[in-house]
């Protein structure tokens, strides 16, 4: 009776946690406050927001967040140069002293920066340099895709070649990505969040 009720009061208890988090990937949870902290902050601070609004934004900070998570794998975080340059940041930002470290939004923006520069990183080793060194592979998908560029030759329309080159990388890694980490989404809190 004693190991049911611990059962019981242990899957309560993560289920009213769960109930607070917005989603979450590989285990790792985005709290609503956090999510809603971010939408606001990319949103010139608009707090209303619609599912539909909510539910796009959150697919978009899921791939950023699977992009850390990668970065994290990778160990790029115990790089040197990395938290050498997150120190820095902290530094400089209690050095304005406009918020403390007690400060929830203090913990945000430390975080937003952590992740910014590992999804920086992670991207840069994954996509950007890929780009800087293939150019066969830039004309290659201008071939497989030439239709699509209204019969324009490769020179008149590389810049957008490139941009759709990038983008398609971009869109493989993310489907690599969400088959290689669990990421799962609390429909019911993406509801209570929305303001319709």
């Amino acid at each position: 009776m004693r190991k049911v009720c611990c059962i019981f009061i242990l899957c309560f208890f993560t289920c009213i946690t769960f109930a607070q988090n917005v989603a979450s990937v590989n285990g790792k949870s985005i709290s609503s406050k956090e999510f809603m902290w971010v939408y606001k902050k990319n949103h010139a601070g608009i707090a209303t927001a619609t599912y539909q609004d909510l539910a796009s934004y959150l697919n978009l900070y899921l791939n950023f967040k699977l992009k850390v998570t990668e970065a994290r794998v990778m160990n790029l975080d115990a790089d040197t140069a990395y938290k050498k340059e997150i120190n820095g940041y902290e530094n400089a930002l209690k050095a304005q002293k406009k918020t403390s470290p007690k400060n929830i939004e203090y913990n945000f923006i430390m975080n937003e920066y952590r992740e910014g520069v590992l999804m920086f990183n992670i991207s840069e080793k994954k996509i950007w340099s890929k780009i800087q060194d293939s150019e066969a592979a830039i004309e290659e998908f201008y071939n497989k895709n030439v239709n699509a560029y209204s019969g324009k030759s490769f020179d008149d329309v590389r810049g957008q070649v490139t941009a759709d080159y990038q983008q398609s990388l971009e869109n493989e890694w993310i489907k690599t990505l969400r088959t290689k980490y669990t990421v799962k989404v609390n429909e019911d809190e993406l509801r209570k969040l929305a303001k319709l």
